[in-house]
């Protein structure tokens, strides 16, 4: 695969969160040649392993699972992970976190970053991993801020779709088609079995996103009849020599 200076950053607060609103959008980086790196801050061993705590199984057993899980799903799409093993329920917003974050975006010199909603009435984690992630790329652009490698760019920023759109102030105004990688992403999806009431809230969401994708790419454009996509809302303003 040729190589590419491009790359994908993905700031998740807990370990499924990448693969259900994002797994296409990361395959699909991957199958271009574009590094994917994927992370984590929590393992979501607390607020989202309902049937390993039923089971009565230990703290420090439900993140070794959790982890492997995110790991195996990572692998599926093509991507690098690290977990911070921040702490979830709540994930608490500190300034090492958030150094943590500049010096892996220094690293990466991401072109493109994913995360979640600035607003999530159901998970407080959710915007608080959002939040560090904004910060760190505001303290990556800065020269005089103290980490290796050199200083970052303006990568456009864009918030996933969250579980309860409506509630979380998302509008889409990027939806991509994944119609390509698809089975990527539900094989990565099956590899979250922690969560499988998820998997085909997800699957069905690809669907219906794919649908709004048809609707609004224009006529006679030789799109899939089963056409699957994902939503992004975009944090800053797109640049262009020309409209399009």
């Amino acid at each position: 695969m040729a190589e590419s200076r491009d790359a994908l950053l993905v700031v998740s607060a807990h370990a499924g969160d990448f693969v259900w609103r994002s797994a296409g959008a990361i395959a699909l980086a991957a199958e271009r040649g574009e590094r994917a790196k994927v992370v984590c801050l929590s393992y979501g061993e607390r607020g989202e392993s309902a049937k390993a705590w039923l089971a009565g199984k230990p703290l420090e057993e439900i993140k070794a699972i959790r982890r492997a899980e995110a790991e195996a799903a990572a692998s599926a799409l093509g991507a690098e992970i690290e977990f911070f093993d921040a702490g979830d329920y709540p994930l608490s917003e500190n300034a090492e976190l958030v150094d943590r974050l500049v010096h892996i975006y220094r690293d990466v010199q991401p072109t493109v970053v994913l995360t979640h909603t600035l607003a999530d009435p159901y998970n407080g984690d959710h915007p608080a991993a959002a939040r560090m992630a904004m910060q760190a790329r505001i303290l990556a652009q800065a020269i005089g801020y103290q980490a290796p490698g050199d200083v970052l760019g303006a990568p456009p920023v864009f918030s996933f779709e969250p579980h309860q759109s409506e509630q979380c102030d998302f509008k889409p105004d990027v939806l991509l088609d994944i119609t390509p990688v698809f089975e990527r992403k539900q094989k990565a999806m099956q590899c979250l079995p922690a969560q499988q009431h998820m998997w085909d809230y997800y699957t069905d969401l690809a669907k219906r996103r794919g649908v709004q994708l048809q609707r609004n790419a224009g006529p006679n454009l030789g799109l899939a009849h089963d056409t699957r996509a994902e939503a992004f809302q975009r944090h800053y303003p797109q640049t262009a020599k020309e409209l399009a």
